[in-house]
């Protein structure tokens, strides 16, 4: 299944900032944004972005968001690109580790964190001052539906974080004429990575049974039961991002087969 309907101009003159755009999901909005006549600021720690920028005509920023100089940093290059960014798309995040919580070292806790929580916290917190100022913007975060799963605890935690967050920026920011929002994915097909999240190789079948476990869950948990398509998630996100979305804020919206999360 995949939704090919693109509105040409909805984006016409807004500067789009996507971070994790090199792939997945990320690399699904921006290509969508495109299409929709957005200009792009593309983010991605990964060499990758570069492609995706070039394919797309789009301003590549290579950058690591799990630190705040990093955030920070790929912030001010697309302000000083485009001069000013009216739609944030906070895409950066993904487990790691499929295991009981106890299995988890806290390293392994902490990294989870990292990746899918403070990556979109930082990102916030450096788009809004120019945001405030300029009094408009959005910002789209990317959540999931994992927070109610298992095998993947810390990351869980980190989304549900995304998702408070996104509630309480949408209340703290609407006077400044900022919207907030996020998306909550479930399961989605995606071509094999380029890049590897740093997911381990199952070394025993116990592992393989944890991993298998998480995605059993996960199609269990759809009442369409199956995965979602890149398109179905970039439709959603780019939706939120739009004017059609103008009297929403504060929502997280499951893209997951009724999976509510």
């Amino acid at each position: 299944m995949s939704v090919t309907t693109v509105h040409a101009d909805r984006f016409a003159g807004k500067n789009v900032v996507v971070t994790g755009a090199a792939q997945g999901i990320g690399l699904a909005v921006a290509r969508r944004l495109a299409a929709e006549s957005a200009r792009l600021t593309l983010v991605d720690r990964s060499e990758l972005v570069h492609e995706a920028a070039a394919e797309l005509g789009a301003h590549a920023v290579p950058a690591d968001l799990e630190s705040y100089t990093g955030a920070e940093a790929a912030i001010t290059a697309a302000l000083g690109h485009h001069g000013r960014i009216d739609v944030l798309v906070n895409n950066v995040g993904g487990a790691i580790n499929f295991k009981p919580f106890t299995e988890f070292t806290a390293a392994e806790i902490q990294a989870e964190i990292t990746r899918s929580l403070l990556t979109t916290l930082w990102s916030c917190r450096a788009a809004l001052p120019s945001m405030t100022e300029q009094g408009h913007g959005v910002i789209v975060n990317v959540s999931s539906c994992a927070t109610r799963g298992i095998h993947r605890i810390p990351y869980s935690a980190a989304k549900g974080g995304v998702n408070a967050l996104t509630a309480s920026l949408a209340l703290e920011y609407a006077d400044a004429g900022v919207r907030v929002v996020a998306t909550a994915p479930g399961g989605t097909e995606a071509p094999p990575r380029k890049i590897s999240r740093g997911t381990p190789t199952p070394r025993t079948a116990q592992e393989r049974d944890w991993f298998q476990a998480h995605i059993d869950q996960t199609l269990a948990a759809s009442l369409l039961k199956r995965y979602g398509t890149l398109d179905e998630q970039a439709a959603a996100i780019c939706f939120l991002a739009s004017e059609e979305a103008s009297y929403i804020t504060g929502t997280v919206l499951p893209v997951a087969g009724g999976d509510l999360g």
